[in-house]
């Protein structure tokens, strides 16, 4: 990877692509409402229009999660990744069965389980209320912006459901505040877990594989969405593909893309280049070597961490590909080519010029109260340990349910709160050695961070080391009921204040400083920079008009392409890999060590058949088991990863180099019949209808969990 990264912006930079948001070759985070039909029938001959589009719009799902999914048959059937659904697979577990390690198949209906916390969400409607945003932050900056901003969308998303408890609104920030669109869900609270195959099949290749291809990763799972204890209904299902995808055939994605950073300025780029990111990984990197200390200790400990792990060591590996590229001088040169261009044409248009001013030195100014704040920023806002999360949540829950909606921090506005309470509430498992290892070690970096001397950390600690406060507090704490929480939430703040549960108490304790840097934060870091970004767009739309396309901001998307493979430093990397490159590949060691079952397998598969595949569609994070299609909409496989030039997709695309990675759907077809035995849930993909009625066929044998030998 150290090789490879820098490559990512000198490739772009030599294009003379950057990315002020206009679309280059199969570049593109595209809305629904907003997609490049003509571009598309122009370079691949297929036609793109509004029924297609409806139809993959009402078959794609977004999980609260941050990933993305397919519905793939007419009784609710959900496609996705297996990292998607690990955290439902980790919950389900216990000491005695393990599910991310053996895999979860569910052969009747009775047998599917609920994920506690999940919720998923399908695209219904997009209405644009741009200008009713714009009113209300009209001549306001700072923290007026913020608050403006705020209490509108709150009363467009409360107006735009109606209170109905099955749909969700959301208002959407796109182009950086240069539009508002409302974004209308059905909201679906029961999922429950199908299908999943064991993790050493899912992540086959572990972390040295991650972001590299060849891959070869049965990296899905399948779930199913219910209502009133009934599987959906869901006739707009996509089909699945009978067949494996073609070298250089269009391809489609479908997905929810996590916030990308392609319009950021110079000055933002310098600050996360110098400031964020060497503070982050330098805290991911000690923190990975604590959880793997950790799952050294036991083997308990490994089945409990094997999630949290995976998400630390792919979020480490993903930060060091994005401070490579940051770290290449051609990525800033190229911006800075592309800011001044941008600005003299500003220039020379006066009228525009005096619409527009100098948001460039406005969001430069921002940036040095950036680097003033970002630290205690950061630290103040918590660890990411389970109980803690609950405590916190209960404890501004509590505060902020007490004001008006539009008053409210913005995820506890009344079209947020259903989803907070479910996902507060909902019995999942704790782990308390793994949940005392997040807390001490956030403790522990805070005071490392903001001093001993900090007034805010000895509020926190007291007199007690951070090792200790976190070891009682996590052995007094009786979160992990959901029965606690329960009655804590519905007893309000008066509940709230009379708690003696130290994880409560520790929150209570760090709230008020945590909401003072979040609102110097927002009144004087991200306020001004997404009012001068909002002006910034508006030249970029007059200047370019609608070849241009919005950042992600976890919001549905479409975006192009073709199955293709790339060729780089003199290498040319094919398009697919085969089940024969699978058993080549394993050594019988982890992370190249096969199931038992799949041993067995081998002269049952068709091994020249394709497993992954890549394509030149654009993407970013929280696409993961976004349904790819083909032009026909039939689903050709799942997104599971890029390789190590779409690491880069956060500040540019680069068409040459840049791949998303994909398991086929003929690959899932033909290891859910030849591996898993799971006939079943084959007629009910292939046919698109249930497959719970026709006979059960007698369940696999389980793999032994050893290590076996390799193949």
């Amino acid at each position: 990877m150290s090789k490879a990264a820098p490559l990512i912006a000198g490739s772009i930079a030599a294009l003379g692509l950057f990315w002020g948001g206009i679309a280059f070759g199969d570049e593109g985070l595209w809305t629904f409402d907003h997609f490049p039909a003509t571009q598309v029938e122009q370079t691949f001959g297929v036609k793109i229009d509004s029924g297609w589009l409806d139809h993959v719009r009402a078959a794609s799902v977004r999980f609260d999660n941050g990933c993305s999914a397919s519905i793939v048959s007419a009784d609710g059937l959900v496609f996705s990744a297996h990292h998607c659904l690990a955290s439902c697979l980790q919950d389900l577990s216990t000491d005695k069965t393990d599910y991310m390690r053996d895999g979860f198949a569910a052969l009747t209906r009775k047998e599917e389980r609920e994920c506690p916390g999940l919720q998923v969400e399908v695209l219904l409607s997009i209405s644009d209320v741009s200008d009713r945003v714009g009113r209300a932050v009209v001549d306001k900056t700072g923290e007026a912006f913020i608050q403006a901003r705020n209490a509108v969308i709150a009363v467009i998303e409360d107006a735009g459901c109606a209170k109905d408890p099955t749909l969700r609104c959301e208002v959407v920030n796109l182009y950086n505040g240069g539009q508002f669109k409302l974004y209308k869900y059905h909201k679906y609270t029961d999922v429950r877990i199908v299908f999943a195959p064991e993790y050493a099949t899912a992540s086959f290749g572990g972390d040295p594989d991650n972001f590299n291809f060849p891959r070869y990763e049965l990296d899905i799972g399948f779930c199913r969405l219910y209502e009133n204890g009934e599987p959906v209904k869901t006739p707009q299902h996509l089909s699945w593909a009978k067949r494996e995808p073609r070298d250089g055939e269009p391809t489609f994605l479908s997905g929810s893309p996590d916030a990308t950073n392609r319009t950021l300025t110079v000055a933002q780029l310098e600050v996360q280049r110098d400031l964020r990111l060497p503070i982050v990984q330098t805290e991911v990197a000690e923190l990975r070597g604590r959880i793997i200390r950790f799952a050294e200790e036991s083997p308990e400990n490994k089945r409990v961490s094997a999630d949290p792990l995976a998400n630390v060591e792919n979020y480490f590996k993903f930060n060091s590909g994005v401070q490579l590229a940051l770290n290449d001088k051609a990525l800033l040169d190229a911006k800075r080519v592309e800011e001044a261009a941008l600005r003299a044409k500003v220039a020379a248009d006066p009228r525009l010029a005096a619409k527009i001013g100098d948001p460039w030195a406005e969001i430069a100014k921002a940036q040095s109260v950036y680097a003033d704040t970002y630290l205690r920023y950061r630290m103040l806002q918590g660890p990411s340990a389970t109980l803690f999360s609950y405590a916190i949540t209960l404890v501004r829950a509590a505060q902020e349910r007490a004001k008006p909606s539009t008053e409210r921090l913005p995820e506890y506005s009344d079209a947020s709160l259903a989803l907070v309470r479910k996902q507060l509430l909902d019995d999942r498992s704790v782990d308390p050695g793994l949940d005392q290892l997040l807390l001490e070690f956030w403790l522990s970096k805070t005071r490392e961070r903001l001093t001993a001397d900090d007034p805010t950390v000895q509020l926190i600690l007291g007199r007690e080391s951070p090792e200790d406060l976190a070891a009682r507090a996590v052995k007094q704490s009786k979160l992990a009921d959901a029965k606690v929480r329960k009655a804590l939430w519905d007893g309000g703040l008066a509940a709230i204040n009379a708690s003696d549960d130290p994880i409560v108490q520790l929150a209570i304790r760090l709230d008020p400083a945590a909401r003072e840097s979040r609102r110097i934060w927002e009144a004087e870091v991200t306020g001004p920079s997404e009012a001068a970004a909002a002006r910034i767009t508006a030249a970029r739309f007059a200047i370019h008009g609608d070849t241009v396309y919005p950042n992600g901001t976890r919001s549905p998307r479409v975006t192009y392409g073709k199955v293709a493979g790339w060729t780089s430093q003199g290498r040319t990397i094919a398009a697919f890999t085969t089940f024969s490159g699978l058993y080549e590949r394993a050594t019988g060691a982890e992370p190249f060590q096969l199931p038992a079952r799949w041993i067995a397998a081998k002269d049952r598969l068709n091994l020249g058949a394709v497993f992954n595949f890549v394509i030149t569609n654009d993407g970013a994070p929280g696409i993961s088991g976004a349904p790819v299609l083909s032009a026909a909409g039939e689903v050709l496989g799942a997104e599971f990863d890029g390789n190590i030039y779409a690491v880069g997709a956060d500040y540019g695309y680069d068409e040459r180099t840049s791949r998303l990675i994909a398991v086929s759907a003929s690959a899932v077809t033909e290891a859910l019949t030849k591996v898993y035995g799971q006939q079943v849930l084959v007629k009910e993909l292939i046919s698109g209808q249930s497959g719970s009625s026709l006979k059960t066929p007698p369940r696999p044998t389980p793999s032994p969990h050893p290590r076996q030998p390799s193949a």
